[in-house]
């Protein structure tokens, strides 16, 4: 692979993407959002055929809004988040967006690769998170819409230069978010690089059934397609243990409130703030959740076919974030589902390896389908 060049140009060129014809009754409309990092920034809405609204925005490749009805067909944004860019550029948790170039943590902001060892920045207590101090979730990606026959779609590009946040090698990452006439979400996202380089890209939405504003998600029933998890020291670092969640207060292999065990978990804030080992084939597309809010009747099922995924509770929520409409987001607000290989596996050389080479597409999809009863 010749060395990737910086150029934003380079983006469009190497997006992965396929042309496809114009459904009836999608709608798509963008609107200037003011700018960041010298950078004109855009928010895009996107409508299906029955209804479901979703909001994107090529800052952080952030999801802003999704509208979606509930069993008696009300509409209601499930997903925390602000009305306007400056919300998000005054910092934020990681509403939305997607985090890189490696999500989650890496134990004390070191790794070696090929001999070579890297130190990153350490911005979460005493270890590296989501790409560091400007990652993914706070660059401007490029953008393009297109209808195809399941629904609207937007493509979004990043080079991410060598050396930035200390990752070696350029990055090219892509996402689509594709909202289908099935009212299901679709996302891929696609890396290459021209040197080795780490890659564990995560889409770290913060969902709430009842509606963003609705309070704690303590009452939503959750499965997870898991039956093992890895456990964590106290600074959320996996201790290399994968353990049976049979017996813990991390067993979701049947349905139940995600606020049943909260406070069995321990940890400081308590909460769930987990990788789980999703059964199945460790690349394969496969199930590994299903969240349900009684009240609403609204679900939510998702499938991957990466071999982990981080629950995480919104613990560390605490009433600072004032989100869309003013509403001020506390703790246990939202929750994460955010497919991945599990966090620090840089330093378990037996776990699924976020080391991406030249030559190699890095490939992680999504498919989240909602429903209501």
């Amino acid at each position: 692979m010749n060395p990737i060049r910086f150029s934003r140009g380079l983006l469009a060129a190497t997006m992965i993407v396929s042309t496809m014809n114009n459904p009836a009754q999608s709608q798509i409309e963008s609107k200037s959002w003011g700018s960041a990092n010298d950078l004109p920034v855009t928010l895009f809405t996107l409508k299906n055929s029955k209804g479901l609204v979703m909001k994107v925005t090529d800052y952080g490749a952030i999801i802003t809004e999704l509208h979606v009805p509930d069993r008696d067909g009300k509409m209601a944004d499930i997903v925390l988040g602000h009305d306007s860019l400056d919300g998000y550029l005054a910092g934020h948790p990681f509403f939305g967006t997607i985090a890189g170039r490696c999500a989650n943590r890496i134990a004390k902001g070191h790794f070696e690769l090929d001999g070579k060892a890297y130190q990153m920045a350490t911005n979460n207590g005493p270890n590296h998170l989501h790409g560091g101090i400007r990652g993914f979730d706070k660059q401007v990606w490029t953008a393009r819409t297109e209808m195809t026959p399941k629904g609207p779609a937007i493509h979004l590009g990043l080079l991410s230069p060598d050396g930035q946040e200390n990752y070696p090698g350029n990055l090219v990452a892509n996402a689509t978010y594709a909202l289908t006439d099935d009212n299901e979400l679709l996302v891929e996202m696609t890396a290459m690089t021209d040197r080795a380089t780490l890659c564990n890209l995560a889409q770290h939405t913060y969902w709430n059934l009842a509606g963003h504003d609705s309070g704690s998600i303590a009452g939503h029933e959750m499965k997870l397609f898991a039956s093992r998890y890895t456990p964590v020291d106290a600074t959320l670092i996996p201790t290399g243990e994968i353990a049976p969640v049979k017996g813990t207060p991390f067993d979701f292999t049947s349905p139940k409130p995600i606020g049943c065990d909260l406070k069995a978990t321990g940890g400081d804030p308590i909460g769930f703030d987990h990788n789980f080992v999703v059964d199945g084939d460790a690349f394969a597309m496969k199930p590994v959740a299903r969240a349900h809010e009684p009240k609403s009747g609204r679900a939510l099922e998702l499938w991957s076919n990466q071999p982990g995924v981080q629950f995480y509770s919104g613990n560390f929520l605490n009433g600072t974030n004032k989100g869309k409409g003013g509403y001020v987001y506390q703790q246990h607000g939202g929750f994460c589902l955010e497919t991945q290989v599990f966090p620090d596996s840089i330093h378990r050389p037996s776990w699924p390896s976020p080391i991406l080479r030249p030559g190699q597409i890095y490939r992680h999809q999504m498919r989240v389908r909602f429903s209501a009863k």
